[in-house]
């Protein structure tokens, strides 16, 4: 409870610091101040149901004590073709607790298991995914790029009930990445926890986009969410590269950067009422462990690949996290 009025009035500060730099009448200013704590309960969620949240994120080893959860990045793109059936399969033989995998969308609505806007990188066909029939899609190896191609040649790019299926039946939890299309997404996850019951207690719905977790929540409050972040990811590629060349687009985007980390630490994981954050490993250190800790927020990395970094997280840091390879250290680097 101190945790949430902590974060409470740090909005509430920072909020009355903006304001006060804004000329106004002392009535508009007191009505803009009693509309923000009146509208905030109304408009946040809670966290879906604790024990909910417990058994998917953290659950219990043999002995009955949480165990940290090793979730394959992509079903494990270094073993298997990524987002396929096939390295679902292989990430339960190899001793995964859970996978992530990435949801997409084709022309016709079909939700099917893509990370990326084309189909470029990981199959033998070229173009968007989003002006691309299901008919188009399923004639595509989703192997046909992947160093093992020649062991898992045809496999083909599953829907996402398909893969859920697949992932049910080998107990796995799942982690859905949702890129975009929040309504769509809402709607179809919507659908698919209404017919498979047990997806409530086996999985969580993430996404970079804050949107996409409340639309999910507006749809069903009782579904494990999850927001995903990387500091500096608007200014920034993963490699640290800047992705704009003007220079003013470049610091705006890095103010946006700063603003975004703050939001995603006092305010949004509590306006979505998320029970986890997934943050790139390279931004977790033992007090920020802690810091979420005491927001009763699971924290999971990504994508931990090398076997140091893995035993760091594993026996010092005890907290969950997300590789390409179930097998020990690899190259793989998204």
């Amino acid at each position: 409870m101190l945790c949430q009025l902590e974060d409470d009035w740090t909005l509430f500060t920072l909020v009355f610091a903006v304001a006060l730099l804004v000329p106004r009448s002392p009535l508009r200013f007191c009505g803009l101040v009693a509309a923000l704590y009146v509208l905030w309960p109304a408009f946040r969620f809670r966290q879906a149901p604790p024990w909910n949240a417990r058994q998917v994120i953290r659950p219990a080893g043999d002995t009955g004590s949480p165990m940290v959860s090793v979730i394959a990045h992509r079903g494990g793109g270094h073993d298997a073709p990524e987002n396929t059936v096939a390295a679902i399969r292989e990430a339960s033989k190899n001793g995964a607790s859970g996978v992530e995998l990435d949801v997409g969308f084709t022309a016709d609505g079909v939700a099917v298991l893509m990370h990326d806007d084309t189909v470029d990188r990981t199959t033998d066909g070229s173009g968007e995914l989003s002006q691309m029939s299901f008919f188009q899609l399923a004639k595509l190896d989703a192997a046909a790029k992947h160093r093992l191609r020649d062991a898992f040649a045809g496999e083909k790019v599953p829907t996402l009930e398909e893969a859920v299926e697949e992932c049910l039946k080998l107990g796995l939890t799942i982690y859905f990445d949702v890129k975009g299309h929040a309504d769509q997404a809402a709607a179809v996850l919507k659908e698919l926890y209404m017919k498979h019951p047990a997806l409530y207690d086996t999985s969580v719905v993430c996404s970079f986009e804050p949107r996409v977790i409340y639309r999910m929540r507006q749809a069903d409050p009782d579904v494990v969410t999850a927001l995903t972040h990387r500091p500096w990811s608007l200014s920034r590629f993963g490699d640290g590269i800047p992705r704009f060349s003007s220079l003013w687009r470049h610091r705006w985007a890095t103010l946006m950067d700063v603003l975004l980390d703050w939001a995603h630490h006092h305010l949004l994981w509590r306006l979505c009422g998320t029970s986890a954050i997934l943050v790139q490993k390279d931004s977790i250190s033992p007090d920020y462990v802690q810091y979420w800790a005491r927001k009763r927020v699971a924290l999971v990395a990504w994508t931990v690949n090398t076997a140091v970094e893995k035993q760091y997280y594993q026996d010092v840091l005890h907290v969950n996290y997300m590789t390409d390879s179930l097998l020990g250290d690899c190259d793989a680097h998204y």
